[in-house]
């Protein structure tokens, strides 16, 4: 028998696509990961939280289309589960 909460559940996405998924997400609007890091702005738990979001997405599909259009001025779409966190490490730069 199921109920409403197991039909819910969404099963997570490949750990490496979503890496990189969120990866060129943060590339494409102009953050620099690397130096986030070493600036202390994010740290190893974060980015692992954050791909965690990207692997529940369901808008992964939508992502990669939209990821081949940018060139660094955009800013991340609010479909991106972690738009408001690549939003803030860009206003931050």
């Amino acid at each position: 028998m199921t109920d409403a909460r197991s039909s819910q559940i969404r099963k997570l996405g490949d750990p490496r696509k979503h890496f990189w998924l969120a990866q060129r997400m943060a590339k494409a609007i102009g953050v620099d990961l690397a130096g986030k890091s070493r600036g202390g702005e994010i740290d190893q738990a974060e980015w692992a939280g954050m791909i965690t979001k990207c692997r529940g997405c369901q808008w992964a599909e939508g992502c990669s289309t939209w990821l081949q259009d940018q060139d660094g001025s955009a800013t991340a779409p609010n479909t991106c589960e972690n738009a408001e966190r690549f939003n803030g490490l860009k206003v931050q730069s």
